[in-house]
């Protein structure tokens, strides 16, 4: 049976990813074949210090594969784009398209955007120097030639806004940055605790508004964080604060707003008013 999908935003069950191509599949897909889904984040501790790596792998039969590992010295973009790659890899047997989920912006412009250039200029930026990561760069960029073209689909995901497999590949990307070794899941889609499905409905990119081909790491700030334990919600600086007040608590809920109306939108979806933050 075709594994279904939850669309965020309006709360029904989606249909099955080969019916929903736009949004599973990304251009160039076949329009009945369902992706391999895909969750990549990366993390590191002083950028440059400790990092790790993080990936969910869901495959059009339901079973669930995730990865992870770290690096004693690193950064956060070099994090960023080792899972996809070594996502990819593990991938290299498996044939159909590859649908990837990843919040950094810089990942997905590198790869889909900024790389032509690149090598035009033979690995310079506009400002006439050396690329960033260019080994990196050039090994995500050989997996995806290697794959049928159109094959791999991006996807941007805001981080921290409460998607499950986002989430997920957080924390096993922050664990092995602190050098921990998480016990990562190999088995059924049907017995996996994370609702990895869950998929938002807008993955585009947001503008950019500023910045190089070879910048930061792309991501978006927030407005606020938002959360709800115990029927209270609560406004959030910062995403560390939210996450201290949410984690290990039952039923708790947690959003990142990337403007006010967005924040008063999101606490009117969770039954409360904007006042009673």
């Amino acid at each position: 049976m075709p594994i279904r999908l939850l669309h965020r935003g309006n709360g029904r069950p989606g249909c099955t990813l080969g019916a929903n191509r736009a949004q599973a599949l990304g251009e160039g897909a076949g329009m009945h074949e369902q992706p391999i889904v895909v969750f990549t984040d990366g993390a590191a501790k002083g950028n440059p210090g400790p990092g790790g790596w993080g990936v969910i792998i869901v495959t059009p039969r339901g079973h669930v594969t995730e990865l992870g590992g770290g690096a004693a010295h690193t950064t956060n973009n070099q994090m960023e784009l080792t899972a996809p790659i070594e996502a990819l890899r593990r991938l290299q047997p498996a044939p159909g398209p590859v649908a990837i989920y990843t919040d950094s912006t810089y990942v997905i412009r590198g790869i889909r955007d900024w790389i032509w250039a690149w090598r035009r200029r033979g690995w310079k930026t506009t400002e006439g120097t050396d690329v960033l990561n260019r080994p990196l760069w050039e090994t995500l960029a050989d997996l995806v030639a290697a794959r049928p073209k159109g094959d791999v689909a991006w996807h941007y995901v805001r981080g921290h806004t409460g998607i499950p497999g986002n989430e997920r590949v957080d924390e096993i990307a922050n664990a092995f940055a602190l050098q921990r070794h998480p016990e990562l899941y190999d088995g059924p889609l049907l017995r996996y605790p994370t609702a990895v499905l869950d998929l938002p409905e807008d993955t585009s990119v947001p503008q950019r508004t500023g910045g190089g081909a070879a910048g930061g790491s792309g991501k978006a700030p927030a407005y606020s964080y938002l959360s709800v334990v115990d029927g209270k919600p609560m406004r959030h600086a910062s995403w560390p604060e939210c996450e201290r007040r949410v984690k290990g608590r039952s039923g708790a809920r947690f959003k990142k707003a990337m403007s006010a109306a967005e924040e008063a939108a999101i606490v009117r979806a969770w039954g409360f008013r904007p006042q009673d933050l």
